[in-house]
């Protein structure tokens, strides 16, 4: 009777020594934490896929950036970024041939529903050629440029000289803003160009030339002064520079996977830190 007993209470004591063994075990290569290989790699997927954007000129090269880092950080992700400017941006989006759609002003309601997500600040320049001695404006005289009742720059203190206007196209979000904050008015016998770019090539070029820019494109122009305020990061980040926008990345539905991570890499402390390396202004904390 007793070897029956002491034959039980040791298979009872084995069941107990077997049974959390075999709760611990999984695959070989799992741990508790739920993380699967030796190296500790997380069983989260690996982003990978494509990702197009085209849109706003004044977005393409902040765009850029962020999409170069943030590939680097994921390797299998493979983002094109192109112009073309903030009302084909929005278009494209709308009809499915792009991902993300970039443009440089607020959706109007005439347009497709749309999700703009604000990926930074920037303000809209106004921008000579470095030789002109002319280094500031009233708002109203660049208005009075623009609409054609000012024509020399001895009018507002510079040379005798014949003032060349550049503006952007119709649909550029530059130009929105610009017709916004400045005037609604620009004269028929402008120079219209299609991009940021091209008017920074103007303006390098012409002595003569007024433009307006993204300030992310003034880099080796001068930008004057508005109403005696200068386009620096702090009166941009203040509030104080009058002619100030927001910039968008936009989808036509909520996003998900790679583009999700992507839309919030670019909103994300290390995204907005590209944004100002790159002359624009960060989100608003």
């Amino acid at each position: 009777m007793k070897q029956s007993l002491m034959v039980l209470l040791a298979g009872i004591l084995l069941m107990a020594l077997l049974i959390p063994a075999s709760i611990g075990c999984g695959s070989d290569d799992e741990d508790a934490t739920g993380k699967t290989g030796g190296n500790g790699s997380s069983n989260e997927v690996e982003l990978s896929g494509s990702i197009s954007e085209a849109g706003s000129t004044s977005v393409q090269p902040l765009a850029e950036q962020m999409a170069t880092e943030f590939m680097n950080l994921h390797p299998k992700v493979r983002i094109t970024i192109s112009g073309g400017g903030s009302s084909a941006g929005v278009k494209a989006c709308a009809n499915g041939t792009v991902d993300i759609g970039g443009a440089s002003r607020d959706i109007k309601m005439t347009e497709a529903d749309l999700i703009p997500i604000a990926i930074a600040r920037d303000a809209v320049a106004v921008a000579v050629h470095p030789d002109n001695p002319v280094s500031g404006l009233t708002v109203e005289q660049v208005k009075s440029i623009y609409e054609g009742r000012i024509t020399n720059w001895k009018e507002v203190g510079g040379k005798d000289k014949k003032i060349v206007v550049l503006s952007r196209e119709e649909g550029s979000g530059t130009r929105d803003c610009f017709e916004t904050k400045v005037t609604e008015e620009i004269k028929l016998d402008a120079l219209f160009f299609d991009s940021n770019g091209a008017v920074k090539t103007k303006l390098s070029s012409e002595p003569d030339a007024i433009g307006f820019l993204s300030l992310g494109y003034v880099g080796g122009l001068k930008a004057l002064s508005l109403d005696g305020v200068e386009p620096t990061m702090e009166n941009c980040m203040s509030g104080k520079y009058p002619v100030l926008r927001r910039l968008y990345l936009l989808t036509s539905e909520v996003p998900e996977g790679a583009v999700k991570e992507f839309l919030d890499f670019c909103r994300s402390d290390e995204g907005q830190k590209i944004a100002e390396a790159e002359g624009y202004i960060p989100l608003a904390k």
